[in-house]
């Protein structure tokens, strides 16, 4: 009994202290000394970040081990993401750069392995409560950063005075904070007892975003807790439901329409224009190189070598000399060409339905959560390369694992209901409501 509560106590902190360094926060941060984007000539070294990522990666595959039966099932469940990390692993036979395959191959299978220990050892709402937990420390620590060490807590150069936190770059606090206030408005929604503690998180996730000066931070957390009220709809009686979604769907459309039609308005609004600060150009020469390598890529972690590699034209033409893409989407299709693209649209197809489903399963707030990870992995990946390796794909690797395992259990209890006699299902029934 007792080594059982001190594996859990164990298991808990491993588990928070894991999402902070899948985050990106603070160490990468520190070790850079606080560097700035544009910064020429800094060096540093992230050996002490890669030995703490080893150290969680043998952890992660010793507690899955622990519970092998369920992992099994997981893995059974969710076939497309183990065929995506597969094909990541054999695309070093005709990557570009084999090197740099194998290592972020490496990386990105025990970080995927990460999500599925997340899934099979936490159910939803204890999922998303230990988010709360990384997330709330996350937020305490940026506004100590910013306030106390404003070295590394704000950025320097063409972004100066703009709050960053404990993350790398203030688009980095944007984006950690979108998904952070959606965590705290799911617990706050769905507490019973001091809800203001996940309000005040949730206020503080908005603080943040606008310290940071972070306008897509900004749209995306609009749109997503837009959302958030929308998916509550499916709780409603099917007479209601159904005119309530068309009406969404109409105030959707109208809205679409009015924003292109006023693009160059809104966006020179907010500081920005209709080529989304040259990604436009920079996505024309991205299309360029994909057609030269349109069906399998060139190698998971192949394509983006600098002047050594096949980016070499991109920062040719681009003086700004771009890392990624500023798509997901148009990152993966460079590293695993359409095939590639091809799994991961059918893996979210199957985990979006899986998602929903488990809306109307259950009227809870962290079975809407599934969703709003869904969604936010599409907004994300937009207008930056947040998807295949990050932590979004860790979350959406566990909250996809989750989803499945949630309606497997479903289906388990209607089963075990139907096999028994028919007075104890009556006794149940009535149980239930």
């Amino acid at each position: 009994m007792i080594i059982s509560l001190k594996l859990k106590d164990f298991e808990y902190g491993f588990t928070v202290f894991s999402i902070i360094v899948y985050l990106g926060g603070i160490i990468l941060l520190v070790l850079s000394g606080g560097a700035n984007e544009g910064d020429v000539g800094v060096n540093y070294s992230t050996a002490p970040l890669t030995l703490i990522r080893l150290l969680i990666y043998g952890i992660t595959i010793a507690l899955l081990a622990i519970r092998w039966k369920k992992t099994i099932l997981t893995f059974k469940n969710n076939r497309c993401i183990w065929l995506l990390l597969i094909l990541s692993a054999v695309s070093v036979l005709w990557s570009f750069a084999p090197g740099s395959t194998r290592t972020e191959s490496f990386k990105l299978i025990c970080s995927s392995l990460f999500g599925v220990y997340f899934a099979t050892r936490y159910t939803l709402k204890e999922q998303i409560q230990i988010l709360g937990v990384a997330f709330g420390l996350a937020i305490i620590l940026s506004f100590l950063f910013a306030v106390g060490l404003p070295k590394y807590g704000k950025m320097g150069g063409v972004h100066a005075g703009k709050w960053r936190g404990i993350f790398m770059h203030k688009n980095g606090l944007g984006a950690k904070m979108v998904f952070s206030c959606v965590i705290f408005l799911t617990l706050a929604m769905s507490a019973k007892k001091k809800a203001w503690i996940y309000w005040c998180g949730c206020g503080l996730s908005i603080v943040l975003i606008l310290l940071a000066a972070s306008t897509a931070a900004l749209v995306n957390l609009v749109i997503l807790i837009g959302v958030f009220f929308i998916l509550r709809s499916l709780w409603l009686p099917y007479s209601l439901m159904i005119p309530t979604i068309m009406g969404i769907s109409s105030v959707g459309t109208t809205f679409y329409v009015w924003f292109k039609e006023n693009e160059d308005l809104i966006f020179g609004a907010l500081g920005k224009d209709s080529n989304l600060s040259g990604r436009g150009d920079l996505w024309g020469y991205v299309y360029d190189m994909i057609w030269k390598q349109p069906w399998l890529g060139y190698g998971y972690g192949g394509f983006w070598q600098g002047w050594n590699g096949e980016s070499a034209y991109i920062w040719f033409a681009e003086p700004w000399l771009p890392t990624h893409p500023h798509s997901g989407f148009l990152d993966l299709w460079l590293s695993l060409g359409l095939l590639g693209l091809s799994i991961f649209w059918m893996g979210f197809a199957m985990s979006c339905i899986r998602s929903l489903l488990i809306v109307r399963l259950n009227k809870s707030e962290e079975n809407i959560f599934p969703t709003i990870m869904m969604i936010y992995l599409m907004l994300a990946n937009l207008a930056e390369t947040s998807l295949v390796g990050s932590e979004n794909w860790i979350f959406y690797i566990s909250f996809s694992c989750s989803s499945a395992i949630v309606l497997n259990e479903h289906k388990y209890q209607k089963i075990k209901l139907r096999n028994l006699p028919e007075n104890t299902k009556l006794q149940k029934s009535l149980k239930t409501g």
